[in-house]
């Protein structure tokens, strides 16, 4: 996949097949987008163009929300598009200038003179421009006037749910990671740092992995004990996650951490992934740490029996 950062230093392909959106989560719906533009790429001796955005447009529309959160942070984004096969990749700098193009002339100026576009293919639920005023409508009778074709890719419906980026992250904040991992196509995860703790786990048989996180804007999911896997230096783990202030200890302030089985090593300074699988429990505070390690027993062991599946 070919990055360009800026519309400036897009170098034009023949036959360009077009989406345009910012694709936080590159999910199901996002991947039968894809899928769509490499199919008719194939036909046409075309090339797949994919448009996107950053910063997120409502980290600059809304600067002062202290609720932005989303799935993805922008390296995990890039890495899950570039997973798909999506040839050419265009990153748009969204700023308050750009932010007042109308959707007309955001078609005319990036879509049709800078990328020349032959196909546009958008999801069912697409709106773009200022205000968010384009629609399926405009792009139909744009394609019209300026010469390319436009297609709609329906909803994809999973277990009765249409897929949106909307609906994952109202998973997550609840705590169904297993329905957002349907949602998504694959395990939604956190990556970060390991950091030193206040080592209680290691004192009841259950040493635990903190992570810090380097992008404050990304979604964590809901406070509990989870189901997880873990990646290090390639490899992975079983593990058991949890979310939350620890209040057996009264620590107070959210951490992320992760017990991983059958792993003894000091990685401090290191980075990690948490695959997150399945939420077992909420966090509960207990009378004393024996009473705590007497649950993390039988919580490992739910663990692995989800793990086994």
């Amino acid at each position: 996949m070919k990055i360009y950062l800026g519309i400036e230093a897009f170098e034009g392909v023949d036959n360009p097949v077009v989406t345009v959106g910012t694709f936080d989560g590159v999910h199901r719906g996002h991947q039968k987008i894809i899928e769509r533009m490499k199919t008719i790429a194939r036909k046409t001796n075309g090339q797949t163009v994919l448009v996107t955005f950053y910063p997120h447009p409502r980290l600059v529309i809304h600067p002062d929300s202290s609720s932005l959160k989303f799935i993805n942070t922008q390296k995990k984004k890039l890495a899950l598009l570039e997973k798909t096969g999506v040839e050419h990749l265009i990153i748009i700098p969204f700023t308050r200038e750009f932010s007042k193009t109308t959707s007309t002339g955001f078609i005319r100026q990036y879509v049709v003179d800078k990328i020349h576009a032959k196909y546009l293919i958008i999801g069912y639920d697409h709106h773009f421009g200022r205000n968010r005023l384009g629609d399926f409508s405009i792009l139909y009778d744009l394609g019209k006037e300026l010469g390319f074709e436009v297609e709609r890719v329906p909803a994809q419906n999973v277990n009765n749910i249409n897929v949106s980026s909307t609906k994952i992250r109202k998973a997550l904040e609840e705590g169904k990671v297993a329905k957002a991992n349907q949602l998504l196509g694959y395990e939604y995860s956190i990556t970060g740092t390991v950091v030193k703790g206040e080592r209680i786990g290691r004192k009841i048989g259950f040493p635990t992995s903190n992570i810090e996180l380097e992008d404050k804007y990304k979604l964590i999911t809901a406070r509990g004990v989870y189901a997880c896997r873990v990646e290090y230096n390639g490899n992975i783990y079983k593990g058991m996650g949890n979310i939350g202030v620890r209040p057996t200890i009264d620590h107070g302030e959210q951490a992320i951490e992760v017990h991983i089985f059958g792993f003894n090593q000091e990685i401090y300074g290191e980075e990690i992934t948490i695959y997150f699988v399945e939420r077992i429990r909420d966090e509960i505070k207990f009378g004393n740490l024996e009473l705590l390690r007497q649950q993390l027993l039988k919580d490992r062991e739910k663990v692995n029996e989800i793990l086994e599946d």
